[in-house]
């Protein structure tokens, strides 16, 4: 049996309307063709849809009950349509972002937040894991796209610049500097650093060593294998202090202030950049790379100086 969609479009309207006509009017099409249509459609069924009368049609029991599953039809295949075009405008769908940096503050959390409250229907998932985990859930489409520090890191992927955060210092709330608003990197040189032996632990080092190694002088410095919230919870227990981005300090842990860390230039900051992959045609991470671009303008009109951002892919040596 070979019914076609339109045909029960038609039946649709001519029960609706009470008329072959009223329907045609509705539907722009002629008269003759739809009831010509309707006939056919009950010569396939083997059925009465319609009892015909001058003043129009009234379906018959058999045409009511078809009618009622008709406009179920209708109505689950305009859901299915609608979400599809939805998908395809990327107001829906899934959303999968990688990361290694704290989700309690900062501006990734802020972006996640505005991106949910502008599509509701994506769904978002996070993952979190190290840079070479990050790239390689790109690579192989498990990630959408990936948000880390530093500087460009990968010649495979397309990337752009997005904001920077300051550093901070964790300290123990009894320590003598916590009565400092602001702290000194000359202020740190005997202190015992915790480190964590994971992103973004590594460059939180190199900027360790680049503010307070010296000839003759070595730093006291553990590396830990837990999270940077774990070394929060080191520190709070009096085991030495740690640097951390500005994004760590949302979560409250006992027993840690956090201090500004800063030099005769004023404060040290750590920059960010999302990474993704050139042929990923997920149409929701368009709309989250233009929220992106809308929450860093600054970076964006010099980048490239065309009130966005460059997507050329950074090739460093």
């Amino acid at each position: 049996m070979s019914i076609e969609l339109r045909h029960l479009r038609y039946a649709e309207a001519a029960e609706r309307c009470g008329s072959f006509r009223k329907a045609a009017d509705v539907l722009a099409l002629k008269q003759s063709n739809l009831s010509r249509r309707v006939r056919h459609l009950e010569d396939l069924l083997g059925i009465s849809l319609f009892e015909r009368t001058h003043g129009g049609v009234r379906p018959t029991p058999a045409g009511r009950e078809f009618v009622v599953g008709v406009r179920r039809i209708l109505d689950e295949l305009q859901i299915v349509v609608d979400g599809a075009k939805a998908v395809g405008r990327g107001e829906a769908g899934c959303l999968t972002i990688g990361f290694y940096t704290s989700l309690s503050a900062g501006n990734l959390r802020a972006s996640l937040v505005e991106f949910c409250r502008r599509f509701p229907q994506i769904q978002v998932s996070a993952l979190e894991g190290s840079r070479a985990r990050l790239f390689s859930g790109i690579q192989n489409g498990a990630i959408d796209i990936a948000i880390v520090t530093g500087e460009p890191a990968s010649d495979k992927h397309r990337s752009m610049m997005l904001w920077s955060e300051r550093i901070v210092v964790a300290l123990p709330e009894d320590h003598p500097l916590a009565a400092n608003e602001v702290i000194y990197w000359t202020d740190l040189k005997r202190e015992r650093f915790l480190l964590s032996g994971r992103d973004p632990g590594p460059e939180i080092h190199d900027i360790l060593i680049a503010k307070l190694s010296s000839p003759g002088d070595s730093l006291d410095i553990i590396r830990h294998d837990v999270t940077p919230e774990n070394i929060k919870s080191l520190v709070g227990a009096g085991h030495g202090v740690s640097l951390m981005c500005e994004a760590c300090i949302g979560a409250t842990n006992a027993g840690v202030v956090y201090r500004e860390a800063r030099d005769g230039n004023g404060s040290t900051r750590i920059g960010y950049r999302a990474y993704w992959r050139d042929e990923n045609n997920n149409p929701a991470l368009g709309n989250f790379i233009r929220l992106l671009e809308e929450r860093c303008p600054s970076i964006a009109s010099g980048d490239g100086g065309r009130g966005g951002f460059s997507r050329t892919r950074d090739r460093s040596p």
